[in-house]
């Protein structure tokens, strides 16, 4: 049967390999391969995440096998695109090796940060959902990829974090065992003043405010004497991101718990220039 032009020129030859000839047809067929993989990568990578939820698994745990499976599937449909375009990819990394070498030394952050990546999905010291602290910053973990993790803070901005930061430097996971975490409010009072008095005050603002567990118990301690009596308030709550607005709303009640109990704070003096 004769070939119209159009057919023709769908299967003439572009390329000449040692395995055959490379063709549109090939391309194309080799693009379809590469985006059913990647489709069902999509695909059952929601499938497993849904699975793993309703069975009760962590959502970390559950997010950390979506992103596998996806990324697995992704490399895969790469791999078999290659193979059906009639290119060896044992042949291509050998003859690439020098090149390969070339450009891993000028991409070490990002090959750096993709090992990274692939650490934090499989071992999980932080998982999506997560609030932990880095460096100086607090946040959510929203997404864990391949190269950097987006952390959302507390004035809701997404800051973007190299994954390598997270698996070398020091992060403090406030999810991990549990979210309970436990606040410190301190507060000062004149020489002379009962002190079992203040901690009675103290004691009291915490056992009135509904975001303070009950236990463990809240716990009062005399830390020092410079500048007068310098006591902490210690407090454990359910959730660690509300510590800020916890912290003000014990400080506000101690104020006026303290002007009611007519307990003097301390007024910090100025060393003389």
């Amino acid at each position: 049967m004769t070939l119209g032009p159009l057919e023709q020129w769908f299967h003439a030859p572009l390329a000449h390999l040692s395995s055959g000839s490379l063709s549109l047809e090939s391309l194309l067929k080799a693009l379809g391969v590469a985006v059913v993989a990647l489709l069902a990568g999509f695909v059952l990578s929601r499938t497993i995440r849904t699975l793993l939820l309703a069975r009760g698994v962590a959502a970390g745990v559950a997010f950390a096998a979506s992103k596998v499976t996806r990324y697995v599937f992704a490399l895969l449909g790469i791999a078999v695109a290659i193979e059906s375009l009639g290119f060896s990819l044992t042949a291509l990394l050998t003859a690439s090796s020098a090149l390969l070498l070339g450009v891993g030394l000028g991409l070490q952050d990002i090959a750096r940060n993709v090992l990274a990546g692939v650490l934090l999905l499989v071992e999980q010291p932080v998982r999506k959902g997560d609030f932990i602290k880095v460096g100086d910053a607090y946040g959510v973990i929203a997404d864990i990829g391949l190269r950097a993790t987006k952390v959302v803070t507390r004035d809701e901005v997404v800051m973007i974090v190299p994954n390598h930061l997270l698996t070398s430097a020091v992060v403090v996971n406030h999810s991990v065992p549990t979210t309970h975490v436990r606040i410190r409010v301190q507060v000062g009072a004149v020489y002379g003043s009962d002190v079992a008095l203040v901690q009675r005050v103290l004691l009291g603002v915490a056992d009135g405010h509904g975001g303070v567990l009950k236990a463990p118990a809240p716990e009062v301690r005399l830390e020092a004497f410079d500048p007068g009596l310098a006591f902490s308030l210690l407090v454990w709550i359910e959730n660690p991101r509300s510590d800020l607005r916890i912290e003000s709303d014990l400080r506000f009640a101690i104020e006026a718990a303290f002007r009611e109990a007519k307990l003097e704070m301390p007024v910090a003096t100025t060393p003389a220039g």
